[in-house]
């Protein structure tokens, strides 16, 4: 039998009830799910997952913006199908 090591973490008692519940659906305790998050972090060498916002960046915001004020603007050219554009595209070449 392999030695082992024990952890003591504070959690939320409602986050951890609502993990507990997600967990069980995979037949899986909290103590299982942290050792998979800490092998798999072994594994990668860093953390799991990606860490970066999923908000749009200034640039996509913008595009964004631009976008709802052409779909509002009833004075906007409007295109049948995509066909139509490439035609107008070709056209100006």
């Amino acid at each position: 039998m392999s030695k082992s090591a024990s952890m003591y973490i504070r959690i939320d008692p409602t986050v951890k009830a609502e993990v507990e519940a997600i967990y069980s659906q995979y037949g899986m305790s909290i103590t299982d799910a942290i050792n998979v998050f800490l092998y798999q972090s072994r594994n990668v060498g860093g953390l799991p997952f990606d860490l970066r916002p999923s908000i749009p960046n200034a640039k996509t915001i913008a595009a964004i913006k631009e976008a709802d004020l052409i779909t509002n603007d009833p004075s906007a050219k409007r295109y049948a199908d995509f066909s139509e554009i490439l035609t107008e595209v070709e056209d100006k070449n």
